[in-house]
């Protein structure tokens, strides 16, 4: 327990923590003030009548100044203006004097921050003098290089304090009205005060500049008003305290490179916040809550928290819960046998403060972890927005360093937060709020789902129609690639159809190994915890490889071969493994989708529900990196050839692709490819015929021409064969015999 500054909310009456603050922009007064110095400064000859100038943005701190903080190492320099003598930091000389409004002066004289401290200035109000002191925290960032020092209103003002044992007069009460320690302004809210200050300051002829400034403040964030820096006793973490050889502020910095930061950035966001987090305050003023289990001893006034009485709390709290601490008197929790360690005394009052609502969300992991059925201390994850380094992710940090000496998570997740579509935070006022439960009813929980894993969240996440628009196309490409891998498996049991790996078609294992790809990736990403990479990942396979190619050329060979064939059945087999891969890759985020196909798929040994299966792993005999480069060629060529379609098309030479007649010259050396893949080729560039020419080198050239022969009814190929069979002139010579064989007449 110390008497400390600390963040004060004077509406709400009660200390506020780091975690409890919001930062908004707020307009403050901005003055000029000059302190008369009582000696002269060192040197030869001296100088006398000179003032030291300081700036400040709460005027209403001045009343409890009592020293002058000068940068030891800082060129100060005095300037002679109008009769005054004005002692100002050489850095920032020339801004300072064009916000005070003085255009001419010289130097003369200039002394180092350093040979200066231990001077004294006349305070504006009080008898007792402003002491200059030296202290590294002056910056050149702003002011004078003369900062005013009030050691209660101020953190590095407190540490400056305690470096020169400096009084700390606490002029302002918890209601935020000046007290009978600054007569002047006694009764006076402190925002009351400001103007009344600078209207004194300057009838005492030591006001040289006034304006005003909008910088980010602090606000309370339960009230939203802006709180204030003032002393008052309080109970502390001690962060800096050694214990066992190291401070609790170490610890966890040590702590911080064992746990996994995700994003990995994070862990230098927590470590920065660690190595400037003053001691934490974890008492609170309120009438209710988690009390601090300390007594005052009402004969000296020390306060008791021992091993002895805290067991006492610990067994009433247990046997009774924590509403008993407020019900019955000091004497009935400590019972005898109790002591005052200072005096001897027996009588005490209870501790009426209560603790930091952050204390208690910071101690969850041990309320928690240890005590539920399969749940393991420490745990895998916590995961919260950004906003939690200064909060939870800090206070259980703290914790559990000082409790156990280990971090309580193994990993900590961040995520940003949902802005509309430009950026903009979601106020009703704007009218730019979208309703999860809205998009719900509308699109669907998958579509919901789908947005979510679709953003990065490691920045803020942007929501708006257009986007879900898109995402709703992009959800139905994955949906009817679904609907065309199950409408294709009608007359498929893969017990009983499915083909070895060796039996299928050169297509088909290509397909599977791209698969093997595409669950690695996913795998990775999952690991990661990189859903926007599942989702690209996935959609991606759907719309390019399956979709846009081997679903495309495919079925031709699903619609028109003999159901039983083997290239068929080889299709269904690749088709079947995926669309059971693709349900378990998307079922941790399109669930619903997900679950629906699962249900037509599953067969005797599925599991009831594919959020029972275990997630696919790469099958090694599966992937064939060969074929996948070959097949990439063989894509490129398929471009080339598309163009050339797209020409003869545009100028009306054909209409479909299956129209045309490809004739490729190709350089010898492509016969390594293309050998043995000539019936292949068709069926890649969705024609009706391909010839080949190999020529020793040069460019592959692309010729497209109307094809020969007739259409077939059933196919839509072109072939000369069409008409040849009397019974079935409408069919080419592939379809006849499997047509005949559906019908019986074979």
């Amino acid at each position: 327990r110390s008497r400390k500054p600390i963040h004060w909310c004077p509406r709400c009456v009660t200390a506020l923590a780091e975690a409890e603050l919001e930062y908004r922009e707020k307009v403050s007064h901005s003055i000029y003030v000059r302190f008369p110095l009582l000696e002269e400064l060192p040197g030869e000859g001296g100088q006398d009548g000179v003032s030291v100038v300081t700036g400040t943005t709460t005027p209403w701190t001045l009343p409890a100044n009592v020293a002058v903080a000068l940068h030891p190492d800082m060129d100060y320099v005095v300037v002679e203006s109008g009769g005054e003598r004005l002692l100002i930091g050489e850095p920032l000389l020339r801004r300072a004097m064009a916000e005070m409004g003085i255009s001419s002066y010289r130097e003369v004289a200039r002394f180092k921050g350093g040979r200066l401290g231990g001077l004294r200035a006349r305070h504006p109000w009080r008898e007792r003098p402003s002491l200059l002191v030296n202290s590294t925290y002056v910056t050149t960032e702003q002011g004078t290089g003369a900062v005013h020092i009030a050691p209660g209103h101020g953190e590095e003002d407190y540490e400056v304090g305690l470096q020169y044992d400096l009084p700390m007069p606490m002029p302002v009460d918890d209601w935020g009205r000046f007290t009978e320690e600054a007569p002047e302004f006694q009764g006076l809210h402190i925002e009351e005060a400001n103007p009344r200050i600078i209207e004194d300051l300057k009838g005492r002829g030591l006001l040289l500049g006034e304006g005003e400034i909008t910088h980010p403040y602090p606000h309370c964030w339960r009230c939203k008003g802006p709180v204030i820096f003032r002393a008052t006793p309080q109970w502390f973490v001690g962060v800096d305290l050694d214990y066992g050889g190291a401070t609790l502020r170490g610890r966890c910095l040590q702590a911080v490179e064992e746990v996994e930061w995700i994003p990995s950035w994070n862990s230098r966001r927590m470590r920065g916040m660690l190595e400037t987090r003053p001691d934490w305050c974890i008492s609170r003023q309120r009438a209710w809550g988690v009390p601090i289990p300390a007594f005052y001893c009402l004969d000296c006034g020390s306060e008791l928290l021992s091993v002895e009485s805290l067991a006492r709390v610990e067994e009433l709290i247990a046997a009774e819960g924590s509403d008993a601490w407020f019900q019955k008197e000091a004497e009935e929790i400590l019972g005898d046998g109790i002591s005052c360690p200072s005096c001897g005394g027996r009588r005490f009052r209870k501790e009426t403060d209560i603790l930091d609502v952050w204390f208690e969300s910071g101690v969850s992991h041990q309320a928690v972890l240890p005590n539920w059925e399969g749940l393991t201390w420490p745990c895998d994850m916590y995961l919260e927005g950004s906003d939690q380094h200064r909060g939870w992710f800090q206070t259980s940090l703290l914790t559990a360093i000082g409790a156990k000496g280990a971090p309580p998570y193994r990993s900590v997740l961040t995520h940003g937060f949902v802005v509309d579509g430009e950026g903009r935070k979601m106020s009703k006022s704007l009218g730019n709020v979208i309703s999860p439960l809205d998009i719900c009813q509308r699109l669907g929980a998958d579509i919901l789902r789908l947005w979510v894993a679709a953003a990065d969240y490691t920045v803020d996440i942007p929501a708006s129609g257009e986007i879900f628009d898109r995402l709703v196309e992009a959800y139905r490409r994955i949906r009817n690639t679904l609907r065309f891998l199950l409408g294709n498996l009608y007359d498929f049991d893969p017990s009983a159809d499915a083909l070895p790996y060796r039996e299928m078609e050169e297509l088909d294992r290509w397909v599977l190994s791209r698969l093997q790809g595409l669950v690695g990736r996913c795998t990775q990403a999952l690991d990661g915890y990189q859903l926007h990479v599942l989702y690209h990942s996935l959609h991606n396979f759907c719309a390019v490889d399956l979709s846009a190619f081997y679903l495309d050329v495919r079925k031709d060979c699903l619609y028109t071969f003999a159901p039983d064939s083997r290239p068929r059945r080889s299709a269904q087999t690749a088709i079947h493994r995926l669309a059971v891969t693709l349900v378990k890759l998307m079922a941790p985020v399109l669930c619903h989708t997900a679950e629906e196909a699962w249900q037509a798929l599953r067969g005797p040994g599925g599991s009831e529900s594919v959020q029972l299966e275990d997630w696919p792993s790469v099958e090694e005999e599966l992937l064939d990196r060969r074929l996948e480069e070959e097949f990439g060629q063989l894509l490129a060529l398929r471009e080339m050839v598309t163009k050339a379609i797209e020409e003869r098309r545009a100028a009306k030479e054909i209409g479909t692709s299956l129209e045309a007649a490809v004739r490729l010259t190709v350089p010898r050396e492509m016969s390594s490819l293309l050998a043995g893949r000539e019936a292949l080729l068709p069926t890649i560039f969705i024609v009706s015929e391909v010839e080949l020419e190999y020529v020793e080198d040069g460019e592959v050239k692309v010729e497209v021409r109307r094809c020969e022969g007739g259409k077939c009814s059933r196919c839509w190929n072109y072939r000369r064969s069409v008409g040849e069979d009397p019974s079935h002139p409408e069919l080419c010579d592939r379809c006849l015999p499997v047509v005949e064989a559906l019908l019986g007449e074979g």
